[in-house]
């Protein structure tokens, strides 16, 4: 379903998740269902956050690396590029 791009069969699978006898598959079945739509389109459309949230996520361990030893202005220069 997921490399696939099957999203049309969330719904068929979040049921047989949510009546199988394992509880943490029963609760990510109840997560996956309060976002119903958004996992759909995950799972079927060929766009992606993934450069966005690679880019998070570089921001935050620059931040992690310099806490405590340099103010805004270093991080500031470190991650947005230069002029």
């Amino acid at each position: 379903m997921v490399t696939e791009r099957r999203g049309s069969e969330l719904d068929d699978w979040l049921t047989r998740a949510e009546n199988t006898g394992l509880k943490p598959l029963r609760s990510l079945a109840r997560g996956l269902r309060q976002d119903f739509d958004t996992v759909t389109a995950g799972l079927t459309l060929e766009w992606s956050s993934g450069k966005v949230e690679g880019n998070v996520n570089r921001a935050k361990r620059i931040k992690r690396d310099g806490y405590g030893r340099a103010g805004f202005e270093l991080l500031r220069r470190r991650i947005l590029p230069a002029d």
